[in-house]
């Protein structure tokens, strides 16, 4: 088995690169999607995150209500780390679980948003980024996801820098162009991600 870390800073376009890896055989291990399910109602994640937070976080219907939550920590060090300290060991437990039904030759691909962040490269047997410039990252926020440009920036600078993501890269992957460019690199990293897995089966 490979375990492979994905990561790219917000709007680089990690998500599409995911996608790919999966429709070509990864196993997916989603860091973002597993952070939502860990916090859902009746859980002992959504539980102690209204303790730390207050009953303020939640929706009328009980769900945690991210955009609220997310105005307070993301501005803010200390929460933050607060609510990492929960969510984090939550995700992964998660996580080690998804992946130990993965087989021997299979290349595992955690997607992990704050990979570089959080200090977790030595976790993996190597780290595919994500990479498109700054302004084209900020353009795809505000153009396709509709995001305020304020907002935009302000998620960019809470998240590590392009060089500090590079610097943990073992294999990068630019997404600085049109969509019909990212295939063809996208399958070209995975043969070498499957040819090592392979290897190590």
């Amino acid at each position: 088995m490979l375990k492979v870390g994905l990561t790219g800073g917000i709007g680089a376009g990690k998500s599409e690169v995911s996608r790919l890896f999966v429709s070509y055989g990864a196993v997916l291990v989603d860091a973002d999607r597993i952070a939502r399910e860990v916090v859902e109602p009746g859980t002992p994640g959504l539980a102690a995150v209204v303790e730390a937070f207050g009953e303020g976080v939640l929706t009328p219907e009980g769900a945690l209500d991210r955009p609220k939550l997310g105005s307070i920590v993301f501005s803010d060090a200390d929460r933050l780390a607060t609510l990492n300290a929960i969510v984090h060991p939550l995700v992964g437990a998660r996580s080690a679980e998804l992946e130990s039904r993965a087989g021997a030759g299979d290349v595992v691909v955690h997607d992990v948003p704050l990979l570089t962040e959080n200090g977790l490269a030595p976790l993996y047997d190597l780290v595919v980024v994500v990479d498109a410039s700054p302004e084209t990252r900020l353009d795809r926020l505000v153009r396709l996801r509709g995001m305020d440009e304020s907002e935009a920036r302000a998620r960019m600078a809470a998240q590590a820098t392009r060089a500090g993501r590079l610097a943990v890269a073992d294999l990068v992957i630019d997404n600085d162009g049109p969509l019909d460019e990212l295939e063809p690199q996208v399958r070209k990293v995975w043969e070498e991600l499957a040819r090592r897995a392979e290897a190590s089966a």
